[in-house]
């Protein structure tokens, strides 16, 4: 074990979260030990313990944490084709699946019955969705209909994104296009 330094509270829990999330990116959940955690980060199970009472609570705030960063950077400019700023956050979405696609499998599979994790799985697509829905300016019927078709549309697009993950049958250029279309279809149906 490296020697240890002293650390602030938030420097610590930082350093956790950093060397947390490698492990899970590296192994199914199923296989990450918090011990291994703790020996990597060069603490103590006990401080570990201290900061994450249980290898959920440690997973949850690594992926709020990653949430909020992929929530940073999609940004929405009004003078912009909607799709065109789409492609972009997606694409980010997408190098952060295949950078840590134990992760999101984890999210979304062996947790999926956590309430935590399942909350920000579903806040990061309500927060996509109020993004696009700001950026398309729509008020009334006009922003319920479109925010209804967001919704089905990012469940389309996380559901795409888990068999892609999971079965590797697609390409990430195709679950890109794919999801884009998808979005391009269905914005052209509501202008019929």
């Amino acid at each position: 074990m490296p020697p240890r330094r002293r650390l602030t509270p938030e420097q610590r829990r930082a350093e956790l979260l950093d060397v947390g999330a490698q492990v899970f990116a590296e192994l199914p959940y199923d296989r990450v030990q918090m011990d291994r955690i703790a020996e990597r980060a060069g603490v103590s199970r006990a401080l570990l313990y201290r900061h994450f009472p249980t290898k959920s609570a440690l997973f949850a705030a690594i992926y709020r944490r990653a949430a909020e960063a992929l929530q940073a950077v999609v940004h929405i400019d009004p003078e912009l084709p909607l799709t065109d700023q789409v492609a972009a956050g997606l694409d980010a979405h997408l190098e952060y699946f295949a950078t840590n696609r134990n992760t999101v499998l984890a999210a979304n599979r062996a947790l999926s019955g956590d309430p935590v994790v399942q909350a920000i799985v579903f806040g990061e697509h309500t927060a996509m969705r109020e993004v696009m829905l700001t950026a398309l300016g729509l008020a009334g019927p006009a922003r319920e209909l479109m925010s209804s078709l967001l919704t089905a549309w990012l469940m389309f697009v996380h559901t795409l994104c888990l068999e892609w993950l999971e079965h590797d049958t697609l390409t990430r250029e195709q679950v890109q296009t794919t999801c884009l279309g998808a979005l391009e279809g269905a914005l052209s149906a509501l202008r019929t």
